[in-house]
């Protein structure tokens, strides 16, 4: 057994494999320094001044929303020069960047203040994008479908634990030194990154890039990529939907009794769970039968734990059925990812990488600003009614994009 151990976990690594664990463990660092404040974020609004319940809803939504705006707007040119220069510059100035930005939103007075900083982290955005473009180019690919099925564990376990921890630290410490902390965590991020992420790239002078129309013309099937970018946002959206106003809900549930910002991080984290055990598998699995059905699957089962979201009664309740969507995020966004490294060119990763982060932030817009609208409207529990329903709409386009079409595995 001894033996075994050992040839598990200390032979000698290929390249690939020593990027995947040191990013790895970099794209979990990052998921908790930007989740860290997502559970309290609402209610750290709310001490920024004196709002209405509706007034609190809009400014949640909108202070979500800002970091995702500029995002879908700055990835594409991120994308290209990621594509020129190489994707490791991109993940130091997204971690450098993000550490400067968030330690200054402790120091806010006003949340115009606050949506102006989320404003400007959204330039920073790109460190797990391009940490899954590196790994997507440098690994084989009949390797890519495990390797990011792994690699998506550590940012979705990442953001999905922060609140837990982001909730510990708040009910201790206050809200504003939670910040700082994110701070020194993404600076850690930094140099883990510059010292022990290693990239084999030739960089690309600007005269030889291709146009955004020859890339989309040298791929066997742009219908295929168009449809995984469409598929990307509505998925974001439906997650994020939820998001401004978990916290809010948890409340509501608890009847404004007990450590709320503790339990709202508990809440939200629980969906690491399952995600940690099940993607990795889930992506093997996808190899073998076919990604698309993987995400097939992921979607008929959100729908059908999303709608009894509506009807609980208790944070327990609650808590389990975020359980089971853990699953089902342990398999949507890593399917929508192998199945664009295996439809793409390696020199066009970079970009096509890019662009789904432009529809996922646009997801990460659209999402939280229904939440807060259906929430106005229907109070919390018609938010993940909505979401349902947003669901099957995106189930209906994957089978829409996909009919007729096989999506190739590669051996």
């Amino acid at each position: 057994m001894l033996t075994s151990l050992k040839s598990t976990f200390f032979r000698p690594r290929q390249p690939w494999e020593q990027n995947l664990f040191v990013l790895w463990f970099g794209t979990f660092m990052a998921g908790v320094a930007f989740s860290l404040i997502m559970p309290f974020m609402s209610l750290y609004i709310d001490t920024l001044g004196d709002f209405s319940k509706t007034e609190l809803n809009f400014y949640s939504g909108i202070t979500y929303s800002s970091t995702f705006l500029i995002t879908a707007i700055v990835s594409p040119l991120w994308g290209r020069l990621a594509d020129r220069k190489g994707r490791k510059l991109m993940i130091l100035r997204a971690s450098f960047g993000m550490a400067i930005v968030l330690g200054l939103m402790g120091l806010v007075s006003n949340v115009y203040q606050l949506i102006a900083l989320r404003l400007l982290q959204g330039v920073f955005s790109g460190y797990i994008s391009n940490a899954q473009a590196l790994i997507a180019t440098e690994t084989p690919k009949r390797q890519s479908g495990k390797a990011l099925g792994i690699l998506v564990t550590g940012s979705v376990t990442g953001t999905l634990f922060g609140p837990l921890i982001g909730g510990a630290i708040a009910g201790i410490f206050g809200y504003r030194v939670t910040f700082f902390i994110t701070a020194i965590i993404l600076l850690i991020v930094f140099l883990l990154s510059y010292f022990f992420v290693h990239e084999h790239f030739t960089p690309v002078e600007k005269g030889e890039m291709h146009t955004s129309k020859e890339i989309f013309q040298t791929l066997h099937h742009p219908k295929l990529i168009i449809g995984m970018f469409v598929t990307t946002l509505i998925i974001q959206a439906s997650n994020y939907s939820i998001s401004p106003i978990l916290s809010l809900y948890v409340r509501e549930l608890l009847h404004n009794v007990g450590n709320i910002t503790f339990i709202s991080g508990c809440v939200a984290s629980i969906p690491g769970i399952a995600t940690l055990i099940a993607a990795p598998r889930l992506g093997i699995l996808g190899d073998k039968i076919g990604t698309e059905r993987i995400l097939k699957i992921a979607l008929i089962a959100a729908i059908f734990i999303f709608i009894p979201m509506s009807l609980v009664t208790n944070v327990w309740q609650l808590g389990g059925l975020r359980f089971l969507i853990g699953i089902t995020d342990a398999a949507m966004l890593p399917a929508v990812q192998t199945i664009l490294t295996k439809n793409t060119p390696a020199e066009f990763t970079g970009r096509v990488f890019s662009y789904n982060q432009s529809f996922q932030a646009m997801g990460s817009v659209v999402g939280p600003m229904i939440g807060s609208t259906v929430s106005g409207v229907f109070d919390y529990k018609g938010v993940f009614v909505s979401t349902a329903i947003l669901v099957g709409i995106n189930l209906i386009w994957v089978m829409y994009v996909t009919k007729g079409m096989y999506v190739k595995k590669v051996k």
